[in-house]
Formats: structure tokens, sequence, C-alpha cells
């Protein structure tokens, strides 16, 4: 293991280069749909031994100190959003004709941006380095730092985030209730890096007793958690998910719109197995709806006739009003609640919107360039005000969250007074069969345990499904399936929600990490006088 450090430690040009751009591709085979996390003990380590090379010959200015570590962490982050992002570009090329041009811009833009990040993170950690352990507690606390900072900079994209790695399985996600996605990026970068001790063995038992330790403690608590689990009492609620598995390509056409609405309705009106009850609540993915109401009032008088009395439908929508001043209409992505007589009862816009998907940010300077095509979809969407609770049958409370909504931590974070349960709506059909529909739900099981809620998905091509209070799938369809999913759940009494506490614990870890660094940089600081 020496000999091998000591090759990698002194690597240079464009085969270090390589190296840690590898060393992060590899890394995203910690993450769904692979869950590999074996590989994370290999990409730390490396990452670490490349940082011990990234040397320059003194006297020599901070920046000009900080560039090789900062050129590792870009390319380690290249590779690593590289393989765990490429799914992007998929989008693109549903209308080829139209978008293909942009398609370098997705698969190799995007994570050349998010690279930096890394970059940034190693660059910190670096300012710490030591010849000991603490150089991995320092690299521990910059990622840590750096993955809590993109879960909202530049309108945040928490994607992928390195301690989902530790959290495979509903097991291992328990965790979070704890410490955070905060804390649990933080001990699971400290963790997957202690196998670079190996090479020197200085500090090598201290390291391998705290990994021990943190992973029994992981691992166990989230046993106990999962075990100690009473069965739910509370409201039932029955429910169908459906899933029509709409091709993108047929969605927005006009001549097949009517047989796009039909489908879905067939589906949403089939009776239950023999012994189960009628659905309660009916649930449709982002955009099911494939016109305006406003347009075709019919939509809603079709959706009453199938509706059963009592019933209630939650569907994705999107929903114009006039602007103000004489501006046109204003287009939303929202969740539509239509009740038994075709009403609409409520409905819920999206708050936070994709950048470039649904709509076009510095609008007015890109569209000299010819940007506005690569908005998808028929219209740009305009931003939700405020989301609230949607009624349901029993007095449930839904709180809907579109899309890619479902992946921020604090948007997510809810404290509720009532039965309340999350709802998923998207149309990962973007995305075709590759990884992201499956880091997507990922990002759905993690949010429903920081938030011991249950979590109702409903995806035009999947994966669709019912998550529990404690991450576990209850039924789900495979992608690209087209098909319902009958089941019942309980809704029961709120808690007093951990989240606050986690995050307070979270950024505990993360400072305590970050307090041992400069302890341990400043400690041979001394020690070399």
């Amino acid at each position: 293991m020496e000999r091998l450090a000591g090759r990698i430690i002194l690597l240079w040009g464009w085969r270090r280069a390589l190296v840690a751009f590898t060393a992060g591709a590899l890394a995203v085979l910690t993450q769904a749909p692979f869950d590999f996390f074996a590989a994370g003990f290999v990409s730390f380590p490396v990452l670490v031994w490349l940082l011990d090379g990234a040397t320059v010959p003194r006297p020599a200015g901070l920046r000009r100190r900080l560039a090789p570590a900062f050129s590792i962490g870009w390319w380690f982050g290249f590779g690593f959003f590289l393989a765990g992002l490429w799914w992007i570009g998929n989008a693109l090329l549903v209308e080829a004709d139209s978008f293909a041009w942009a398609l370098p811009i997705a698969v190799l833009g995007i994570p050349a941006l998010l690279a930096f990040f890394y970059a940034f993170a190693c660059a910190l950690a670096w300012v710490f380095w030591t010849d000991n352990i603490t150089r991995i507690v320092a690299l521990a606390f910059a990622f840590g730092l750096i993955e809590w900072l993109r879960t909202f900079l530049f309108t945040g994209f928490p994607w992928n985030p390195i301690g989902f790695a530790a959290m495979p399985t509903p097991l291992l996600m328990q965790s979070v209730t704890l410490a955070s996605v905060t804390g649990i990026n933080v001990l699971a970068v400290f963790v997957f890096s202690l196998p670079a001790l190996l090479a020197a063995r200085r500090n090598l038992r201290v390291g391998l007793l705290a990994g021990l330790v943190l992973v029994v403690a992981h691992a166990g608590y989230g046993f106990f958690r999962l075990n100690a689990a009473e069965p739910e009492t509370g409201k039932p609620l029955a429910v169908r998910i459906v899933q029509p598995a709409v091709d993108l390509s047929e969605k927005w056409d006009d001549s097949v719109r009517d047989r796009v609405f039909a489908t879905t309705l067939e589906l949403s009106a089939r009776p239950p197995e023999e012994g189960e009850e009628p659905p309660e609540l009916i649930i449709w993915p982002e955009t099911a709806v494939p016109f305006l109401f406003t347009d075709r009032p019919d939509g809603l008088a079709a959706i009453g006739e199938m509706l059963k009395p009592g019933q209630i439908l939650l569907t994705g929508a999107v929903r114009s009003e006039p602007g103000s001043g004489g501006s046109g209409l204003r287009y939303y992505n929202s969740v539509i609640a239509i009740d038994d007589s075709g009403e609409i009862v409520d409905a819920v816009d999206k708050v936070h919107l994709v950048p470039f998907g649904e709509y076009l940010p510095f609008a007015g300077l890109l569209a000299r360039f010819g940007v506005e095509q690569l908005v998808a979809g028929p219209m740009n969407f305009v931003a939700g005000s405020e989301r609230h609770p949607m009624r349901l049958p029993g007095g449930i409370e839904a709180l809907p969250f579109i899309c890619y909504e479902i992946i921020f931590p604090n948007l997510v974070a809810v404290d509720v007074t009532s039965p309340t349960v999350i709802v998923n709506v998207t149309n990962d059909a973007w995305f075709g069969d590759t990884p992201g529909p499956y880091q997507h739900f990922r990002q759905a099981q993690v949010r429903s345990v920081e938030n011991a809620m249950p979590l109702l998905r409903a995806a035009n091509t999947g994966i669709s499904g019912v998550i529990d209070s404690h991450g576990r799938v209850v039924d789900a369809l495979a992608l690209n399936v087209r098909g319902i999913v009958d089941t019942k759940i309980v809704i029961s009494e709120p808690l007093p929600s951990s989240f606050p506490r986690a995050r307070i614990v979270g950024f505990a870890i993360l400072l305590i990490f970050g307090g041992l660094a400069a302890i341990g940089r400043v400690w041979q600081g001394v020690r070399t006088i």
C-alpha cells in the first residue's frame, strides 16, 4: 500500500489529472442505482494521496500553493459529476432536431461548473493539510462545508451528495434523523478516506478505531430504529398512484392529446382488486394533464365523471392566469386538487423552478444569443409564491413538491400540527432509462426519513411508489411500466420534527471537524519550529 501511495503522490501533469478524474468517476458507483459503497474506500484514499503530492517549491504565494490542490479537486469533481449526471443530456435528445446543439453544454458544461465546488473543497482542505490523520479530518470538513453550500448557491443543486453513499438502504438512512445530510456528508468522507492511513501507518489504529465506531453506530442506530418502530396507528388512506408512461414526443402533440388524457383516465377508473377498497385519493404525475383547463373545460368534466363520490384527484398540470398590466398570460407548474364534481378545489404552484429547464435566467441578455431554445416544454414558467398543505379525505393534509423540489432538504423540511403526507409528482421521462430516475427516487426516500412522514410519488414513466416514514418502499412501479399502484397507508398523528435538531447536530459535526483540522495544522506548525 505504501508503494502504491508513493506512486500516486509522485504523479504529475496529465497523469495526475487522469487519476483524479478516474477516482471521481469511480465514486459515482457509491450512488444509486449502483449503491456500491465500497468504491468510496478507493476513490477518497486516492484523493488524499493526490493531495499529499500537491506541493510547490517555496517560496510561493498562497494562490500558487493552492493551485495544485484546486486542480486535483476540479478533475475529481469533473469525473464525479460527469459520470453521475451525463444522463441530463438525454432530455435534449427528446427533440433532437431542436436541442441537440446544446448537448455538449449539458453533458460537459454542467459537470465542469459543478466541479468547481470540489475544487474549492480540496483547496480549503489543503490549507489545513498535515502529514497525519488531521488531513483526513480537514478533507471531511471541507467537503461537508462545500456540500452544504451546494444546497443553495446559484439556486442550489444538491444532487448526489457524498453522504448518500453511506445511505444505500433504509437501514443506513436512519442516521440522517440524528445528524442531517450535512453531518452524514462530513462523516462519510472521513470514513471513506481512512484507508489512506494504510500507506504510512501513522495514526492507523486511531483512524481504524474511529472508523469502526462510526460504522457500527451508523448501522446499529438504523437497526435499532427500524426494529423499535411500532405498527403505525392513525388515519387510513386508500391511495392510487397512476403511472401513464406517456411518450414525451406525444405529450404536447395536439393530434394525440385526447388519447393521452383518455389513457390516464382509464387507469384511474380501473376497479380495485377483489376485496380491496376503492381509492380515496388518486395521484397523477407532473403535468399529467396535456392541455390547459382554461382551454379545455371538458377535461374537468371528464375527471368529475371518472371520480367516484368522495374521491379526490391530485394532478400535475399547467395553470395559467393573466399577467399584471396586460403583460399576457403567466404559466405555473402546479399540483391541482379536483373533487368528484370536477371542480378545482385547491392548487399549489412550484416554488423552486429548474434553471434553463422551466425558466431562463437573465432572459433578456441570453435571448440575444438564442439560449431560450434550452428551455424544455411548451412555455416558460413563473415561480409560485408559497406552498401550503392540501386538504385530503379524513382531514389529512398533503404537502406537494414538484419534480426536483424534493432534492432540497430545507425546502421539504416541515413542522406540522396535523396528519400529513408528502406528495412528489414528477416527469422523469426526460431522462429515459438512465441512473437519473433512480437517483431522484433515492432523494425522495431520504426526505421521508428526515421528516418521518410517508411519501407518495407519481412519475410519468417511473419510478412511482409509496415510501413509508422510515424510507422503506411499500410498493412501486418500475421504469417505463404503464400501470397503477393501489395501497392503503396509515397517516399517524405528527410527532415533533427531528429535522431542526438534526440540522444543528450536523452543523456541530461540521464545526468540530473544522476545529480539529485547524488545531492539527497549528500543532504541526509548532512541531516543525
